[in-house]
């Protein structure tokens, strides 16, 4: 039998989660810098995303990775490490008073990462792990799938059954494009109509879908100039949220500099693809 506080923590916990996850019933926003590269970049960047939303009236959600292990090369920048990052991401948590979203990448960090992180993200490459999916899962954290380049969107509903029998129906999948070819990226629109129909909120991650997988030799290249128009685009086919990677100094990031949005022009971004999201809905 559970104690009386016991009880009641478990309870305010419980209400807790369920008045969080209001904030994916309409259009969403989750956004932060690549990688955790120190911890001056993301607090003036979780600053600045929690101005612009709160202008906005879109709820948000803090995203960075400590830890990039899907590199392309062996001497490229990997993060500020498990510990540290996470230290980092509870300090943005409290000071910023938003959910916080990082991504695990065995079943022992899903576990360390649930006692910080409200959303715990599986990278693409690992959405089929099942000891990843059943860890995660089962911290009775959110989990946001990324669905990977390999798999049709029919697929998630395996993903889901994963995570579902492990305990968790608290779910978000996300689009990041297919593999097209040598070291391209397509995002069939299709994609998330049929993912839409499992019930759970769709996303878009606009900034890797324009990716270029290994398109500069010891890493990947992008597009950053269709990130609005992919953006755009599913949330006018029906996402529910939309998901950027975003830096202050793209040219200058240690992760993605292609494709990370500019911190300055996400709030342009923003109103726009909240505009579409109001026209269609």
């Amino acid at each position: 039998m559970m104690t009386g506080k016991r009880g009641s923590a478990r309870k305010t916990a419980k209400a807790r989660e369920k008045s969080s996850d209001n904030i994916f019933k309409g259009f969403f926003f989750i956004g932060g810098p690549c990688v955790i590269e120190d911890e001056k970049t993301v607090m003036h960047t979780a600053e600045k995303l929690k101005e612009i939303t709160s202008f906005l009236s879109v709820p948000f959600v803090f995203k960075a990775s400590y830890d990039k292990a899907n590199r392309s090369s062996s001497k490229s920048y990997r993060g500020a490490g498990l510990a540290q990052g996470l230290k980092i991401l509870e300090k943005v948590k409290r000071k910023f008073k938003v959910p916080v979203l990082t991504d695990v990448h065995s079943a022992q960090e899903a576990k360390e990462a649930g006692r910080t992180a409200d959303i715990i993200q599986i990278p693409a490459f690992l959405c089929r792990q099942t000891d990843i999916l059943a860890a995660a899962a089962k911290t009775g954290r959110m989990v946001n799938v990324k669905k990977g380049q390999f798999l049709s969107p029919y697929e998630v509903k395996n993903i889901i059954e994963k995570l579902t029998s492990a305990g968790n129906n608290r779910i978000l999948l996300t689009e990041r494009g297919f593999s097209f070819g040598y070291n391209n990226l397509v995002v069939d629109m299709k994609s998330i109509a049929i993912m839409k129909k499992t019930g759970y909120p769709v996303i878009i991650d606009a900034t890797h879908a324009v990716q270029k997988p290994g398109g500069a030799g010891d890493r990947s290249g992008g597009e950053r100039e269709f990130v609005e128009a992919i953006a755009k685009g599913a949330v006018a086919a029906g996402a529910n949220g939309l998901f950027l990677e975003v830096h202050p100094d793209p040219k200058n990031a240690l992760s993605d500099k292609e494709t990370q949005y500019p911190l300055d022009s996400v709030m342009t971004l923003l109103y726009k693809v909240k505009e579409v999201y109001e026209a269609v809905n």
